[in-house]
């Protein structure tokens, strides 16, 4: 039987589709050689042992993820999925992940760091502070991307709407996911402008694997929160994980949403305590006023307190006696100075000159001055008569005598 000529496409394509569906995930072990990070991101390697070797490609986003720093001569373990690359002709191992080769190896780091802290005090209880109260300003150091944040602002709505929420955005995973972490510890800490100053900070994330979780396993992190003035509630993963930061914080969430209500207080259950409270403080106050009432009662009715009411009365009757008094010679005062003007404004009146000029005569003046004799005038000078109803102009004539 003749065989089928392929062309090196279609052959390609085939060993491609087999490869591939064969081996649609894998975990490989081996030591990296030829590592090496481009400039866009992406990690390219070679795994191999004694007897061969395979090329890998971590790409960018699972790169940015892992907690490990790659490089030649690490022993790790690899798990992806096969591909193949048509315009090379090779396969390679496209990796989801890579983590250090060797039983437990995070567990171990993570029981040596603990056994560490321990020694030194950091899970103290005695050291621990408390949370707040009624927070006004809650700092949040989580990724700004995911659900944490929307989760805990539900709660924090729900429960106490008016804390302030200032998120610091962080990586949370990843080779400086724990560097940034700290960061926002530090800043909390040490921000001089005061709305930027928490009462309380969380640190949260959602769960994941134990690699996913290592930057809060770590001695970075354990030292910010150990030495941070702020209270520090610790949300990390979920109920079943427990981290180094949970033991280290002054208090551990199981989720980031159990941080929130845990950081703030109900605030219709302390409208019903304030409720409380004020029917107490009202019931107290009016046992105390029936009380005075009735001391005043008492008080009022005794002979030592009636007597004083009762010469006041009697001053007061006095006093009543001399205002009327007072008001009659005020009276008579008034009335007799209202008469003795009434009979000057009469007398007044009978010397003023204009009753004189209405009984005929008329007032002759001269350049602003009134004349009083014939002699201090000429003929021809003009001069001004003044009757009773008004004023003539006037000139002296020649006197003509018959």
């Amino acid at each position: 039987m003749k065989s089928e000529i392929l062309s090196v496409s279609e052959l390609t394509r085939q060993i491609k589709s087999g490869l591939e569906t064969l081996f649609p995930q894998v975990k490989i072990k081996g030591e990296i050689s030829n590592c090496k990070r481009h400039g866009s991101g992406h990690i390219y390697l070679t795994l191999k042992d004694e007897g061969a070797q395979i090329p890998a490609v971590v790409w960018k986003t699972t790169a940015s993820r892992m907690s490990v720093a790659l490089k030649d001569g690490m022993d790790v373990v690899a798990e992806g999925r096969l591909e193949v690359y048509p315009p090379s002709g090779r396969y390679q191992l496209i990796c989801t992940s890579v983590t250090e080769a060797g039983q437990g190896a995070l567990q171990q780091a993570f029981a040596e760091l603990l056994q560490k802290l321990a020694k030194a005090g950091y899970f103290s209880a005695e050291r621990k502070r408390a949370i707040p109260a009624i927070p006004e300003t809650i700092g949040l150091i989580t990724s700004s991307t995911g659900a944490v944040i929307e989760d805990m602002s539900k709660v924090l709505e729900r429960r106490f709407p008016a804390a302030r929420l200032l998120l610091y955005p962080v990586k949370v995973q990843g080779s400086s996911a724990a560097e940034e972490v700290a960061a926002g510890i530090a800043w909390f800490n040490t921000t001089k402008q005061k709305q930027h100053r928490p009462d309380v900070i969380i640190i949260a994330r959602g769960g994941g694997s134990l690699e996913d979780l290592q930057a809060f396993n770590g001695e970075v992190v354990a030292n910010a929160i150990y030495h941070s003035r702020i209270p520090v509630i610790s949300a990390i993963g979920h109920e079943t994980d427990l981290t180094i930061a949970d033991m280290v914080a002054d208090l551990r969430a199981g989720t980031p949403s159990i941080a929130a209500e845990l950081a703030v207080p109900d605030s219709q259950e302390l409208l019903r305590h304030i409720s409380t409270l004020q029917s107490r403080q009202e019931r107290l106050l009016q046992a105390k006023l029936e009380g005075a009432e009735r001391h005043v009662y008492s008080i009022c009715n005794s002979y030592a307190f009636n007597r004083p009411p009762l010469q006041m009365a009697q001053f007061h009757e006095q006093l009543n006696a001399l205002a009327a008094q007072m008001s009659r010679s005020i009276t008579l005062l008034y009335t007799g100075r209202v008469q003795h003007y009434a009979s000057v404004k009469q007398q007044l009146s009978m010397l003023d000159y204009r009753k004189t000029l209405e009984r005929g005569y008329v007032l002759v003046k001269k350049e602003g001055k009134y004349i009083t004799g014939a002699e201090k005038l000429n003929t021809s000078d003009g001069v001004e008569l003044l009757f009773h109803n008004g004023m003539l102009p006037a000139v002296i004539s020649p006197v003509h005598r018959p």
